[in-house]
């Protein structure tokens, strides 16, 4: 009787650690590859740092994945998609302030304009 349990017990531990297993984040791979180029087509570079951060970490990701460590590449795709994503923010916010400065200057010029007409 003892060696049943012990044998199912040891079964059981078995398939509760098989279940433990993080499947292959493929769909996170992709998203996150999609977020990586979607910041590089509006023009964030490595210069910007979240962007360097994203393609650190997508890197580390796949070889995360090479190496089947699902949860880390996970992780690192997930931190890398935000990465990505805040780059894009950053560059979409400097692009605004820049239309918004010029704005102001064409504002300030026809004041100027109207102000010498009367």
């Amino acid at each position: 009787m003892i060696d049943k349990r012990i044998l199912v017990t040891g079964l059981a531990l078995l398939a509760l650690a098989g279940c433990a297993n993080d499947p292959a984040p493929h769909e996170q791979m992709r998203l996150t590859e999609q977020a990586v180029e979607q910041a590089r087509a509006i023009g964030a570079t490595e210069e910007i740092e979240a962007m360097r951060l994203a393609e650190q970490k997508l890197a580390r990701a796949h070889k995360n994945m090479a190496e089947e460590d699902y949860k880390r590449a996970r992780v690192l795709a997930e931190q890398a998609e935000l990465d990505a994503r805040l780059a894009e923010a950053q560059v979409l916010t400097g692009k605004s302030e820049e239309q918004l400065a010029e704005l102001k200057a064409r504002i300030t010029r026809l004041r100027k304009q109207l102000g010498d007409m009367q």
